[in-house]
């Protein structure tokens, strides 16, 4: 009977822990079944705690220019810890940098926010500002950079792309931050949306195009220009693409005429006209073809 105790005691114990490790995965959710989170309450809150946190200047001349703008495009987190200031009364996080003396203008400055959130949906990114100073620390220009979507083959190539041209000779320093209208901004995006629901399996939209919000907070990139920044920049997505006139159209004004049946060879590519079934046809002289 001892020898039965003792292995029964084990056996419970294993019955136990496998009832709590149920218990437990019963409370696990896989991400896509889980309900939408809502996004304006994570823009909300970071918000929130911007306006709660105690700026550090007020003046270009109070922040700290020690820092290089980095020779190629470099990732910065900005949110709480970072440095807020209060420009114009407006707060923002910020970065500052000097620029580099010796680059030959105009020279081109890239920059990305990051999608900041688990959904796309429920996301915002950082609304970038950028204004340059001259030595004396007096703006010489201000820009609200516009953000276009681009889905590279990395996540460095991914993101919301933009940049900023220096063209004045007058420049020392550039100021990162976001000003009240690009916190209140939006960007473009076009991606395959999940129209995530609590409902199982998860109903998954395959197409659309809608706006991801600026917020005051997030990660970005900034730097001088390279190559791979340079494509995605120069091929992101701005906006809707106008409609066309048909693939079948296009193909016939972009391909060579011969390749079309019954085509002249020697005539030039242009859009094909097919008269109506009751038209008279015309004879080589011109003149309409008498019925036989």
């Amino acid at each position: 009977m001892p020898s039965r105790r003792l292995f029964l005691a084990p056996l419970l114990a294993v019955l136990v822990l496998a009832l709590g490790a149920c218990h437990q995965v019963k409370k696990l959710v896989p991400p896509n079944f889980r309900p939408p989170e809502d996004s304006s309450t994570a823009l909300d809150q970071a918000k929130a705690t911007l306006q709660q946190a105690t700026p550090c200047c007020s003046s270009y001349a109070d922040f700290s220019y020690q820092n290089l703008l980095p020779w190629e495009p470099k990732r910065f987190e900005l949110g709480p810890g970072s440095l807020v200031a209060s420009i114009n009364g407006e707060r923002s996080y910020f970065l500052s940098f000097r620029l580099p003396p010796d680059s030959k203008l105009p020279y081109r400055i890239a920059l990305k926010s990051e999608l900041n959130g688990r959904w796309l949906r429920a996301s915002y990114l950082f609304g970038p500002t950028v204004t340059m100073l001259d030595e004396a620390f007096q703006p010489i220009s201000s820009e609200d950079i516009p953000l276009c979507e681009h889905m590279g083959w990395t996540s460095e190539t991914t993101g919301a792309f933009g940049s900023v041209k220096v063209t004045s000779k007058q420049a020392r320093y550039l100021v990162l931050y976001s000003s009240a209208k690009q916190q209140a901004g939006s960007t473009y995006w076009e991606q395959s949306p999940a129209a995530f629901s609590a409902e199982a399996p998860v109903k998954m939209a395959t197409t659309g195009s809608f706006t991801i919000p600026h917020g005051p907070d997030g990660s970005v990139w900034i730097g001088l220009m390279n190559s791979s920044f340079a494509d995605a920049v120069d091929s992101a997505i701005c906006g809707k693409a106008p409609k066309g006139e048909g693939v079948l159209n296009t193909l016939r004004t972009a391909l060579p005429v011969p390749l079309w049946p019954g085509a002249d060879p020697a005539a030039k590519p242009g859009p094909v006209n097919t008269p109506a079934a009751d038209t008279p046809a015309k004879s080589d002289d011109g003149n309409q073809a008498k019925p036989d």
